[in-house]
Order: C-alpha cells, then sequence, then structure tokens
C-alpha cells in the first residue's frame, strides 16, 4: 500500500476544478492506494485497482462520493450505531443507507458515477424531491430497518437494489465518540460557501443536504439520563403522608389560630428502593424492533441503578402488570401476546403509577389518548412518531433515531 495514491492523482486534480467544494475537502482526507475494492475507512480513502479503469468522469464522481463519508462522518457514525444496537446492527444495511445519501448528493452536484448505484431516489420514490433535505444515515438505516411499516414505505421494497455495498468501515476508535466532527463542519462550512460562490459542484446543493447537520443525542442516552436521576433523587416523597416539619407548622397554626401551612409530603416507608413504572400502549402504534430496544434499554437502567420496575400494559385500561427482574426482558415484553387495538387513556395507567408509589412513569405511546389530570410523579412520554401532538404534562422523548 502506497503512500499517496497514484491511481487517484489525476482524478483528484480534476475534481479540484470541476468542483472546488469537495476539491477543497479532498485536501483533508488521507488518499492512499489498496490492495481491496475502493472505500472509506474513517479519514482514509483506500483506492482499489479498480479504480483507474474506470472513465475519468466516474473517477470524479467516486472520488467525491468517498469524500462526502469522510465529510459526513459516515464511517464514525457507523461506528455509534454499531454500539448503539448491538447484535442487532447490520452493516450492510448502514453501508446502504450512507451511499443513497453520498450518491444522491455527488449526483444534484452534477458528476457521474458508476453504475448501478443505490440512490434516495431508487429508495424513497415518492420523497425523491426533498429526500435530500429530509434524511439522515441513521434516519434511513432506521426506516430501512423498520420494513415495509417505515416512514418511506418503499424503502423495505427497493433495500436490495444494486448500491456498491461494502465500501465504508466503521471508525477505528469504534462508538467512543467523533473528536474531529465539530473540526470536520468547519471544514465544510468553508468548503461549501467557497462552492456556492463558484457557483458550481456540490456548493449549490450543499444547503439541502440534511445529513450534514449537527446529529443529536441518541435517545438512549436522554432516556437513560432523565430516568436515573429519577430513581436516584435522595429520598422518595409520597403525599399519602405528610412531612414531620408540617405536622409541627400544623399543630401551631392550629393553636394559634392562624391559616394552615402549604402541605408538605414525607418520605416514603420501606426498603427506600426506587420504582420505575413503564407504561405499554398496546393500541398498536410500536412495533416489536422499537419496543425490543426499549426494552433493553430499560432492562440496563434497572440494573444500573437498582430500580424496583414494573411493566403496565394498557389501552383504555391497565389490562396486565408484570415485575421484571434483572434479565430476561426482551423476550418477556416482546414475547408476551398483549391485547392489541382500540383505544388509549392515560388515565388508569397514571393513577396506578401514582398508587404504586413510583419514581417516574415512562409511557411508551403515540400520545393518541385521553391525558387526565396530571399526577403527583414525574412522566417521560417516550413517542415513536416525531409529529404526536404536545401532551398537557410531562416531557415527551422523540425515539425516531
Amino acid at each position: 500500500m502506497s503512500r499517496h495514491s497514484d491511481r487517484a492523482r489525476l482524478a483528484l486534480a480534476r475534481l479540484a476544478d470541476a468542483d472546488p467544494a469537495l476539491g477543497a475537502l479532498a485536501l483533508w482526507c488521507g488518499h492512499r492506494d489498496g490492495d481491496g475494492p475502493t472505500r472509506t475507512s474513517g479519514d482514509t480513502i483506500h483506492y482499489g485497482p479498480e479504480f483507474p479503469l474506470l472513465p475519468i468522469h466516474e473517477q470524479i464522481g467516486l472520488a467525491g462520493h468517498h469524500v462526502l463519508h469522510v465529510t459526513l462522518r459516515h464511517s464514525a457514525r457507523m461506528a455509534a450505531m454499531a454500539a448503539r444496537l448491538g447484535p442487532a446492527f447490520d452493516a450492510k444495511r448502514f453501508n446502504r443507507a450512507a451511499d443513497a445519501i453520498a450518491n444522491e448528493a455527488i449526483l444534484a452536484a452534477g458528476h457521474a458515477l458508476p453504475r448501478p448505484c443505490v440512490t434516495l431516489a431508487s429508495l424513497l420514490p415518492k420523497d425523491a424531491a426533498t429526500a435530500l433535505s429530509d434524511w439522515t444515515v441513521e434516519s434511513l438505516y432506521l426506516d430501512i430497518a423498520a420494513g415495509p411499516g417505515g416512514r418511506s414505505g418503499d424503502a423495505a421494497a427497493t433495500a436490495n437494489a444494486p448500491s456498491g455495498d461494502g465500501d465504508l468501515d466503521p471508525a477505528p476508535e469504534g462508538g467512543s465518540g467523533d473528536r474531529a466532527a465539530p473540526e470536520w463542519r468547519a471544514h465544510a462550512a468553508r468548503a461549501f460557501e467557497t462552492g456556492r460562490l463558484a457557483g458550481r459542484g456540490i456548493g449549490r446543493a450543499a444547503a439541502r443536504i440534511a445529513d450534514l447537520g449537527t446529529p443529536g443525542i441518541a435517545w438512549e442516552t436522554v432516556l437513560r439520563g432523565l430516568v436515573t436521576r429519577a430513581v436516584s433523587e435522595g429520598p422518595r416523597r409520597t403525599h399519602r403522608r405528610p412531612a414531620r416539619g408540617w405536622i409541627a407548622m400544623e399543630a401551631e397554626a392550629r393553636r394559634n389560630g392562624g391559616p394552615s401551612p402549604v402541605f408538605q409530603p414525607g418520605v416514603a416507608r420501606g426498603s427506600g428502593r426506587p420504582r420505575v413504572v413503564v407504561g405499554l400502549d398496546t393500541s398498536g402504534s410500536v412495533d416489536d424492533a422499537l419496543l425490543a430496544r426499549f426494552a433493553a434499554e430499560i432492562a440496563g437502567i434497572a440494573r444500573r441503578t437498582g430500580a424496583d420496575t414494573r411493566v403496565l400494559a394498557f389501552d383504555e385500561n391497565v389490562h396486565a402488570e408484570i415485575p421484571m427482574g434483572p434479565s430476561g426482558w426482551e423476550t418477556a415484553i416482546t414475547s408476551r401476546p398483549f391485547r392489541r387495538g382500540g383505544g388509549t387513556s392515560f388515565i388508569d395507567v397514571l393513577a396506578r403509577a401514582d398508587d404504586l408509589d413510583a419514581s417516574i412513569a415512562v409511557l411508551l405511546t403515540d400520545l393518541d389518548g385521553a391525558f387526565g389530570e396530571p399526577p403527583r410523579l414525574p412522566v417521560l412520554w417516550a413517542v415513536p412518531a416525531p409529529s404526536a401532538p404536545d401532551p398537557p404534562f410531562g416531557r415527551v422523548l422523540p425515539l425516531g433515531v
């Protein structure tokens, strides 16, 4: 393997002239000649023996494709997604999603690519006009994984379209975080502005690439922090018994004929072991894949915090209560034949969570139901649909990506 790529020398020189933005970004990438097919690994592009055999216009487009993989941090994001999903992660599917986004952007910039190649237009024919501005590699990966019920509708049916799979390796550092991401965002901002001013190449399409945006914090991380904080905040309070200080103030007020002080809840009796109530809406809005990921994350929180965890399956009323042990979560939840369909109401499940003296109630639902009065305990709405209505109380956590 050579230190610099001789195979890509001509294509990179032509790329700098044809596309000032991609040419500038290519200067920050590593370029090497490799033994296998052309691929991206971290910040380095390895050009295979087949690369110089392509027509020069396809060499330019393919080099730009891999420069985009580096710029969009696809290797690091692949490693992060693999860390999130564990054994369920499909590297080939992630490659497909990353290739579709990079190829769509390269074609929008006016470059050519070796055929056949997968594009957003081939995966999402109904949304082709806006796909580049609507999808990130993570959301597209999860949509393809969701099957025919996914948001794209057609993604699963066309997931086996030709794509040149396998041209992306996960970052060598794994899912420990991409420290170079802020630097690359700065590189991209400068390069795309140069391309926009030049009026040619990908600079014209950069504003439409949603995958350029700063990726949000994974919902698993947010869920972990919120639930762990709720079950770790000192002694649990209960409105069933008053605080000792309140009793003394109430007695003093009665002796002096003064107004009664505002009620102060006391400390809950018992072992003090915190409790998490997980409400599972069984009306049909949660698919099995998302349910398994959600169950695995809650199981991990329960093991780390030692919280007593109860699952309440509900539609209009609670119809099953499952005390969960330290293991077997995924099987216990996803294999249970809960009743499906019917309406949804959160009144009974939140009242039951209150009766159980839970530290927090986490409800996995589409928020399409009757809310009732706010309960005394914190409520976290874990919502699969990003367009769900705003609830009158509690915090919403979208689970889309």
